[in-house]
């Protein structure tokens, strides 16, 4: 069974390339274009993995890490933040809220991919 994993971004270029790029790795994906979708998303759908855009309209994604974290049917979740905020105040703060990993805009396909079969080969 394909793992599944949430794009959580209201950016479409950034869906559709990564929707295209994790589809291709053999991954089941889920999207959702606000804060109250993905969290609603992944209640719903289950999602092993989520990238989760720092700057979304209703929830940004350090409140939806937050409120993921906090419940306790969703401490398996692996979660990638991925935004164009790469300051150290801002990566601190999303590692503190219990992200996996912060990755910057522009990322490298690359190392999203092998960070995504890194956090999904332990579960």
């Amino acid at each position: 069974m394909a793992k599944r994993i949430l794009i959580a971004d209201d950016e479409p270029n950034i869906v559709i390339s990564l929707e295209f790029l994790l589809r291709r790795e053999g991954y089941e994906v889920v999207v959702a274009t606000n804060g109250v979708a993905a969290l609603e998303s992944v209640r719903e759908q289950r999602p092993d993995l989520a990238i989760l855009d720092v700057m979304m309209p209703q929830r940004n994604g350090f409140e939806v890490c937050q409120d993921l974290r906090g419940d306790p049917e969703m401490q398996g979740l692996r979660i990638i933040m991925l935004t164009a905020k790469g300051r150290d105040t801002e990566v601190a703060k999303g590692l503190a809220l219990g992200a996996d990993h912060y990755m910057t805009k522009p990322f490298s396909t690359r190392e999203l991919v092998a960070r995504v079969k890194a956090l999904l080969a332990d579960g």
